[in-house]
């Protein structure tokens, strides 16, 4: 009798053997070079399940498109690197799906592993809109990979499940189910053996409790041994994300043993491999989140081969220039996720007492209460800017491969990207001090990031950025206006963007206004018309719509890019608190199609965990102190400054005190400027000009020499501040 059972992929069923049967193996015949599956089961249950290798084609991001790669599955294990070492086919026991190209004798290299991934807490899927595509998953990461045909994405779902099915993980076992189910004792049999014997009742109940009570220690130890057991599990599964179990293709085998052993407590998502569909919009977000943890240098695999890489229309991009910061010279900073918890109970606020404690009261001495502040500054504001950086570094591939009109347009949805995070933002950055600076060093984002506060009065904040192949620099200042409801900020400076190629581009940017100060729920909009003039081809238009009391689409973005001769070549649309798209030539409205246009941006998902401030995941990371980083800071950083940090880790009262001592060291600011006081990193070209940085920063942060930079954040010099009020 057979038994009919379900292909886990399709539709197809399979038939096992009845006991007795003697069904041939699964084997592999091999046409020339190529190696493929044969017959319709797998070996699920058997011992011997044979490694298998060969090239897949890995999503890596839109800058270096599917890059190829040298994957083993050995083991429960599926190591891929750029290179194929001569260990890969070493043993009978590796088998090859696909073609082995001839290796180039002048290109042969012995790379590490860069990805591990075990198959013990992951799960894998077929892509339902290409049937070369799937998908593996873990805890952290996806791989996006693709064969070369139908038939070898077969071999290697089958391979996945023979593997998996042998190293399956195991459901949670009855101790685990402790953590759910109460567990009872009786000392019924207890007691009556003990009054059998002529023992008085009064023993018995002692000796009964402290059997009770033993058991109930002994339970308490059970429960926290389940919890550490289960800890343990998500321990291996972020080790397995990080690769830190080692960079090798495979893991010895008493490390497997060891692993197998933890892995063994595995429950949920990760205990089974999915085959559910997902549509071709998920697929397609799927695809545009998917990044590449590997390094900078865009080695792929094929270049060790003689056959060419397939590119299937994506974006190939070769090495980086010289200036490129190389991510993987630095070690992997894992950034937080939300804010401290607060240490306080948050207190209400009222506007009204307010102004009614301070009436009559020197208003330029009057210390605004910390709760109107978020737990940023405005040189930390600067760079939430730069959030969307990776346009840049398209804009960048774009021109240098020749499409001059791709890079602006990736240009004008970076400039529109940087309003993105200040919707629900209700409270104001801190004004930083003089001489105050900010440095955000992200390599995984590729970017080193400098800002300084500049001048006092006016007050102007300077900043620099260099990424992969483009420098960005811009000063700025913020012209209020008060109409009683509202506040409306006019920024004043330019915002200036160079590639390495020599071409430039240049903006200001648009009208801010808050409403509802008085009644009704505050909120930010902004308006006005941004023009983005670059130095050859083209420029751009921009228009951010003003909003109506009768508008039903508010946060609306419209533009053209022109050429030379004025000729709108390329329409954008769009919500600044949302994406932007374009088309090809002039449109005056929206399509109703979007699947007419391309999507140039779109917003990142804001954090789980959102807090009063509605800072963005991005914002979260930009005050923190990553390990070993505050040793290498200057005095100046405004991560050392102690209002702020108070306020973020919710003590408030703290926060309101150290405000106030450093709001009269602010009023120090204008004296000091007027006494000659330079900026320490920036230089002001010219009498009308911008500021540019000058240079050394970064190199007197790798000696950790700050000579010149003051401790603007300690304590007041009583006979300096005695001075400046007498003057």
């Amino acid at each position: 009798m057979r038994v009919r059972e379900m292909h886990p992929l399709c539709c197809i069923t399979l038939e096992s053997p009845e006991i007795g049967d003697q069904s041939p193996e699964p084997t592999l015949l091999r046409t020339g070079s190529a190696v493929v599956y044969s017959g319709s089961d797998v070996n699920a249950g058997g011992s011997d399940v044979a490694g298998v290798a060969g090239i897949l084609y890995k999503w890596t991001n839109y800058h270096k498109g599917w890059r190829s790669r040298w994957f083993t599955l050995r083991n429960g294990i599926l190591s891929y690197s750029k290179n194929r070492r001569p260990d890969h086919l070493a043993g009978d026991d590796i088998r090859l799906i696909g073609n082995l190209p001839a290796v180039n004798p002048s290109r042969r290299k012995h790379g590490k592993s860069v990805g591990i991934v075990h198959l013990k807490v992951s799960s894998f899927r077929e892509s339902r809109s290409d049937d070369r595509r799937f998908y593996i998953f873990t805890a952290t990461k996806s791989l996006h990979l693709r064969t070369n045909s139908k038939k070898e994405r077969g071999a290697w779902i089958e391979a996945l499940i023979s593997t998996r099915n042998l190293f399956q993980l195991r459901p949670l076992n009855d101790n685990l189910n402790l953590l759910q189910n109460d567990v009872s004792i009786s000392t019924e049999r207890l007691k009556n053996r003990l009054l059998e014997e002529g023992i008085g009742e009064g023993l018995v109940k002692d000796c009964e409790q402290i059997m009770l009570s033993e058991f109930s220690e002994i339970k308490g130890q059970l429960r926290s041994l389940c919890e550490e057991r289960s800890n343990l599990l998500d321990t291996l599964r972020q080790l397995e994300a990080a690769n830190i179990e080692g960079e090798a293709s495979g893991v010895h085998d008493g490390e497997f043993q060891l692993m197998k052993q933890f892995s063994s407590l595995g429950r949920g998502k990760y205990s089974e491999w999915s085959t559910t569909e997902s549509s071709d919009d998920i697929e397609k977000q799927e695809l545009d989140e998917a990044s590449d943890e590997e390094e900078a240098n865009y080695l792929d695999a094929n270049e060790c081969f003689s056959e060419p890489l397939i590119s299937d229309g994506s974006v190939v991009v070769e090495n980086m220039t010289n200036n490129t910061i190389d991510a993987s010279a630095h070690a992997q900073v894992v950034r937080r996720t939300k804010l401290p918890d607060p240490v306080e109970k948050e207190k209400g606020v009222s506007l009204w007492s307010m102004i009614k404690d301070n009436v009559g009261k020197d208003l330029t001495r009057v210390c605004l209460p910390v709760y109107f502040n978020e737990p940023i500054s405005s040189l930390q504001k600067c760079f939430e800017d730069l959030e969307y950086s990776y346009l840049l570094d398209r804009a960048y591939e774009h021109g240098k491969s020749g499409n001059s009109l791709l890079r602006i347009l990736n240009v004008a949805a970076f400039a529109v990207s940087g309003y993105a995070s200040t919707e629900g933002r209700h409270c104001k950055p801190f004004n930083p001090l003089l001489g105050e600076t900010y440095e955000a060093d992200f390599p995984e984002k590729g970017i080193r990031f400098f800002s300084e506060k500049v001048s006092h009065h006016p007050t102007l904040i300077a900043c620099h950025c260099e990424g992969r192949g483009w420098k960005f620099w811009a000063d700025s200042n913020l012209k209020s206006k008060f109409w009683g409801r509202s506040i409306q900020l006019d920024p004043v400076g330019t915002l200036t963007l160079e590639f390495d190629d020599g071409e430039i581009f240049q903006w200001s940017k648009v009208t801010t206004s808050i409403y509802n100060l008085i009644l009704g729920k505050i909120y930010c909009d902004h308006h006005g018309i941004m023009h983005i003039r670059g130095n050859r081809q083209y420029s751009c238009k921009l228009k951010f719509k003003e909003p109506s009391i009768i508008e039903r689409n508010p946060h609306q973005v419209h533009g053209f890019v022109e050429d030379v001769s004025g000729k709108k070549v390329a329409t954008l649309f769009g919500k600044w608190n949302e994406s932007m798209y374009y088309m090809n030539g002039e449109w005056t409205s929206k399509p109703k199609d979007l699947s007419d246009s391309s999507l140039l941006w779109r917003r990142n998902n804001p954090p789980p965990n959102l807090t009063r401030y509605n800072l963005s995941s991005f914002a979260i990371t930009l005050n923190e102190l990553t390990p070993g980083l505050k040793e290498k800071l200057p005095p100046t950083d405004s991560r050392l400054r102690p209002d702020q940090r108070h306020l973020e880790n919710g003590e408030y009262d703290k926060a309101n005190a150290e405000k106030l001592r450093l709001e009269t060291r602010q009023r120090m600011s204008r004296k000091l400027q007027e006494n000659g006081w330079t900026p320490r990193w920036f230089q002001k070209e010219g009498e009308d000009g911008t500021f540019r940085y000058t240079g050394g920063y970064w190199e007197a942060r790798e000696t950790a020499t700050w000579d010149g930079c003051p401790n603007i954040f300690g304590e007041i010099d009583q006979d300096l501040l005695s001075s400046i009020e007498g003057s």
